[in-house]
């Protein structure tokens, strides 16, 4: 126990150390800090993986050479643990910075070492060196590179948000074959770089404006997911979306309703959660945010089974309030065996993952058009209700990540412009609707309105989106 407390109190005494140093310098150089810190680590580090060679031509003695290597290894384990003196908001923010920190050392100072490597290499070959000190150099700065790399690889892989399972996947797939590797670890490392940037960006945003509590309404949150999917708590279907909110001051519930089934059970299922989240909590009533199908689930729940008395306001989130032209014509052109089988495969699989009685061809008929038409007659909005809409578009068939974004070429023929998956002109219900109109090339997929891939979008942040969203329902008294 004492051992562990002294390495506990020599580590916490180190940290105070480098902060001590790390103010003094941030004093002297000002906003030049980050990048003259980088500048005199790669001058460290170059110098000390060539060493053997300055060695050898000043003629350093053993045992000095001994000294200086073994300082050089101390230094390379605090790089390791400082890289840079930037101040992160957050511990995982941290080793996600140092993390890249870690890959831009080792493109920089590994690619000026290995030009010094091939000089040394061809002054070998021509005899003007002996090959002793150009081994021993090559050893140095395969040790230095090696923790250096793996210092950072692992960093990034287990913090990163944004890299996702493709990114992380080439990388080992590339790991070993050159220079292919290093096109992807570049990939790599200005994905994780943009991230670090803009996820220090939005902590130190929400730490400013932490006591303001901008989503702090009168009644908790619901979010009710679409449809093929569920809520999950290991795997969020709202991404980073409930953590952003909560930061911000809302208090966050789910609907919890199956995957797929038809509007009136899944509203059943619905109502059933509402009325008991309500009963326990004492909250009186919720403001629901529902998306996909889960919007027509909360207005059935509301209009027919007497959720009204415990909602506030209904937002929908890329709901087909219209239907789909596109999925009629599917459940209309398919081979029946077909549909029998994707059926089958899906019923089975959401049984086995907790579904008491999924039903995938209710889910699919009751987005149609022609049962959305005699849907939104049957089902009136209610008194005393917000009801307000969200919608947005992709650009292409490209926008977003496999599979929600196949569909859009086909949509696009029925339904016009879409998400990938429901056709703006499908999405407007209530007193107000939002277009969220896509910057560049992308757009905003189904996937995207609720951060599904955990994607930094360029020119719409969707985390600060759902804050002003339910920001607006708190100035509304809701």
């Amino acid at each position: 126990m004492r051992i562990i407390a002294g390495l506990i109190a020599f580590v916490q005494n180190v940290e105070r150390l480098a902060a001590f140093i790390a103010d003094k310098v941030r004093r002297k150089l000002g906003k030049h800090t980050n990048a003259a810190v980088r500048l005199a680590h790669y001058i460290l580090i170059i110098a000390g993986n060539v060493s053997p060679l300055l060695f050898y031509f000043t003629g350093t003695p053993l045992w000095l050479q001994i000294i200086f290597l073994t300082i050089y290894l101390i230094y390379i384990v605090i790089y390791s643990f400082y890289p840079s003196l930037r101040k992160y908001p957050t511990f995982r923010l941290r080793m996600l910075g140092d993390g890249s920190e870690h890959i831009l050392a080792f493109f920089v100072t590994g690619i000026a070492s290995l030009i010094i490597g091939g000089i040394t290499l061809w002054a070998v070959l021509v005899g003007a060196i002996p090959p002793e000190p150009a081994i021993a150099a090559g050893i140095v700065l395969y040790l230095a590179e090696l923790v250096i790399f793996w210092n950072g690889i692992i960093r990034v892989y287990f913090t990163s948000v944004s890299l996702g399972i493709k990114y992380r996947a080439w990388g080992i797939a590339m790991g070993m074959i050159t220079p292919a590797n290093l096109v992807v670890l570049s990939l790599i490392y200005r994905k994780v770089h943009r991230e670090c940037d803009f996820e220090t960006e939005k902590a130190l945003l929400d730490q400013s404006r932490r006591d303001d509590q901008l989503c702090r309404t009168k009644y908790p949150v619901l979010l009710v997911h679409g449809v093929f999917f569920r809520d999950s708590r290991l795997l969020n279907y709202w991404g980073r979306i409930p953590a952003e909110l909560e930061a911000n001051g809302a208090q966050i519930f789910y609907g919890e309703q199956q995957s797929a089934a038809s509007i009136e059970n899944s509203a059943k299922e619905l109502a059933e959660r509402i009325e008991t989240l309500v009963q326990k909590t004492g909250c009186e009533k919720v403001n629901i945010i529902a998306h996909s199908k889960g919007g027509l689930d909360a207005r059935y729940a509301i209009s027919k089974l007497g959720s009204d008395k415990y909602t506030a306001s209904l937002t929908t989130i890329n709901t087909p309030h219209h239907g789909c032209l596109f999925a009629e014509y599917l459940l209309n052109n398919a081979p029946d065996n077909f549909v029998k089988t994707v059926e089958s495969i899906y019923n089975t699989a959401f049984k086995r993952l907790g579904d008491p009685e999924p039903d995938f061809i209710a889910a699919v008929k009751d987005l149609t058009n022609s049962r959305c038409e005699q849907f939104n007659e049957e089902v009136p909005d209610m008194p005393g209700i917000l009801y307000q809409s969200v919608g947005s578009h992709a650009r292409c068939s490209k926008s977003g990540r496999f599979p929600l974004n196949l569909s859009y070429p086909l949509v696009k023929k029925y339904d016009g412009d879409n998400d990938g998956l429901v056709a703006l002109t499908s999405a407007p219900w209530g007193e107000s609707f939002t277009v969220l109109h896509p910057e560049g090339k992308r757009g905003i997929t189904h996937a995207d309105v609720i951060d599904l891939n955990r994607e930094n979008i360029p020119g719409f942040d969707v985390r600060e989106f759902y804050v002003q969203l339910v920001n607006g329902l708190k100035k509304r008294g809701l």
